[in-house]
């Protein structure tokens, strides 16, 4: 498999992961939330219902790669409408971790 198919594989398997996690934690269906195709614009992980969006009020942005630009990425995140941007980054052999506004994240733990 040539690196460009072998990488836009990995982008695919966060892609699914975040939607599957979405899915079972939240009981929404594939109606609800959908990954982008490869190259179409918008969020990688597609919040399409009112419920998915009141369940997760998040532009998803998905980064699987060894280095990222967590900046360049994250201000991509912000491009995708008008939800709070949320950057999932992962590499091989890690967990996916999240990258989320620290002012937003203060303000959702204050109501945890």
């Amino acid at each position: 498999m040539s690196s460009t198919k072998s990488g836009k594989a990995k982008g695919r398997r966060l892609q699914n992961w975040v939607k599957d996690k979405l899915k079972k934690r939240h009981g929404l269906n594939e109606d609800d939330v959908k990954c982008a195709l490869m190259g179409e614009s918008g969020a990688d992980v597609k919040l399409l219902s009112k419920e998915a969006r009141n369940a997760f009020p998040f532009n998803i942005e998905c980064k699987n790669a060894e280095a990222v630009n967590v900046w360049k990425a994250y201000e991509q995140a912000k491009t995708h409408g008008d939800l709070e941007p949320l950057l999932v980054i992962k590499k091989n052999g890690k967990n996916p971790i999240v990258v989320l506004d620290a002012a937003y994240f203060m303000e959702l733990c204050m109501y945890a």
